[in-house]
């Protein structure tokens, strides 16, 4: 946190030294001052012992708040050009065979030239609140000449951003990809992002699943043992005694109460989840791209697929349909969209499958909608 804060300072044309034990003195200019709400010159620590007269500066408070507003929009979008090996796959067909795993039609490589594409690689903060609160960080990337979704692809790139130092050149004569318009990107990220941030959730909700069981197990082992105390009394008190009466009107009593406090524990486990886009990296590189003919009974389509030198992979076609991870993929019958099987489960109104790429809204035959 100190060597953040100190070259984010910097960066804002503050006048920054390092003191001891693990603080900085702070000559900041005026937008300095106004962004963190500080004077012009103040004492910042971050260790549990702050020098004399030092405000204390970590995750907790505001703090981060305050540095979001210096850094206003800075590094929320930017540019890397990367360069590869142009040599291509020695068997382009069996990495084709690899990736690309179709259960109910075929394909075939046509053709393998290179190319130039450029990914989007967004970053998204979610947060998560329920009785524990958890940020986490979600990474989406988008190609935009093939319109993959390679997850696996982007993760192997890390290194390689990393290592390199920054260049915004594109070459001359790349010939890029257009740009897609935000309500395209919007509505991808719309249905590619909520199955991504369920991986990503995964541990914190089967946490919360097993504390809420053990509290569940321990109320009812708590009201259950009252209950069938007062419950057993009443059983063994003679005929025309008032005390029976008292003891099943306690045992209602502590029925009642046992399930106000599940109510209560709901509402203590319940979890909201807020997304916030924080930035997007824009990376464009050389790749080589197959051409790919799918068929499906008698119908053809082409479609493209990129070979990731850097990573050396195939990045495998999204789905049409929800943008998932899963595999295999399926092609459906009327316009060859290419769906993992939930995307051609059967409709829940009339039974029958559909392609949810072809009729995302409805069931083309009975209108009911998918759920």
């Amino acid at each position: 946190m100190q060597g953040f804060v100190a070259d984010l300072l910097r960066s804002q044309d503050a006048l920054v030294e390092p003191i001891e034990p693990e603080g900085l003195d702070v000559l900041a200019p005026a937008s300095v001052q106004r962004a963190l709400g500080v004077g012009e010159l103040s004492r910042l620590g971050f260790g549990s012992t702050l020098p004399s007269g030092a405000q204390r500066v970590g995750l907790e408070g505001d703090w981060l708040d305050r540095f979001d507003r210096l850094l206003g929009t800075q590094g929320r979008w930017s540019r890397r050009v990367l360069s590869a090996d142009a040599k291509m796959p020695s068997d382009p067909e069996r990495v084709l065979g690899h990736e690309l795993v179709l259960d109910n039609a075929t394909f075939r490589l046509q053709d393998m030239t290179p190319a130039w594409t450029r990914y989007l690689v967004m970053d998204f903060r979610a947060t998560a609140v329920s009785d524990d609160k958890r940020d986490f960080v979600t990474r989406l990337g988008l190609n935009l000449a093939t319109g993959a979704l390679p997850d696996a692809v982007i993760m192997g790139l890390r290194p390689v951003l990393d290592q390199t130092e920054d260049d915004s050149t594109v070459p001359v004569g790349a010939d890029l990809p257009a740009m897609w318009d935000r309500e395209r990107v919007v509505s991808l990220i719309g249905r590619a992002l909520p199955p991504r941030l369920d991986v990503t959730l995964d541990p914190f909700i089967r946490g919360l699943r097993r504390r809420l069981a053990r509290d569940q197990d321990r109320l009812h082992r708590y009201h259950n043992d009252l209950y069938s105390e007062s419950t057993g009394r009443a059983a063994t008190l003679p005929e025309g005694d008032p005390k029976p009466v008292r003891e099943e009107q306690r045992a209602d009593a502590f029925s009642r109460e046992y399930r106000a406090k599940l109510d209560d524990l709901a509402r203590q486990y319940a979890t909201r989840v807020t997304v916030e886009w924080v930035q997007t990296l824009e990376l464009v590189m050389p790749v080589h791209r197959l051409k790919v003919q799918i068929r499906r009974r008698k119908a053809d389509r082409t479609i493209a697929l990129d070979w990731n030198p850097l990573a050396r992979r195939l990045e495998p076609p999204a789905c049409e349909a929800t943008a998932g991870m899963e595999r295999p993929r399926l092609v459906c019958d009327d316009a060859l969209h290419l769906v993992v099987p939930e995307g051609l489960a059967p409709c829940t109104g009339c039974a029958r499958a559909f392609c949810r790429a072809c009729h995302p809204a409805a069931c083309p035959r009975c209108g009911v909608k998918q759920t």
